[in-house]
């Protein structure tokens, strides 16, 4: 009886960690990504907090003090995205970035934690003397 008891619990525990299922993707404008799930949620993230948070590496991203900071992405857009299997998106960006792959989860992840990230993101840019906005052209 315990063991039935701990499966059962172990299998709750195992579909709240499991974060919805999406239900809609679609691009607004080159400015924005809509995402909605099966519990509601909906999501509007835009393409400089999408870039920031991009899960690839890069080699426009500046190491400042250890930490991995990119920066002047404000006007960045999305040109375009497409379907990576059943689990994700990669979005090509204008500024030619099209490594990260997007994967539902993360995404979710990304609108549940929106606002706090882009919080942390424009004090690690203060901390630096770094903006959101690019660097003017000499």
């Amino acid at each position: 009886m315990a063991a039935a008891v701990g499966a059962v619990v172990r299998r709750l525990h195992a579909a709240a960690a499991q974060p919805p299922r999406l239900t809609k993707l679609a691009l607004h404008a080159r400015k924005s990504v809509e995402v909605e799930f099966a519990d509601g949620s909906s999501f509007h993230l835009s393409a400089e907090f999408l870039r920031v948070y991009s899960p690839a590496a890069d080699s426009k991203i500046r190491s400042v003090g250890g930490e991995k900071v990119i920066f002047g992405r404000r006007h960045v857009g999305i040109m375009s995205a497409e379907s990576v299997g059943n689990y994700g998106v990669r979005i090509l960006f204008d500024d030619l970035h099209k490594t990260g792959i997007f994967t539902w989860d993360y995404l979710h992840h990304l609108g549940s934690n929106k606002f706090s990230l882009m919080r942390s993101y424009i004090r690690t840019l203060r901390k630096h003397g770094l903006s959101r906005d690019p660097q003017r052209r000499k």
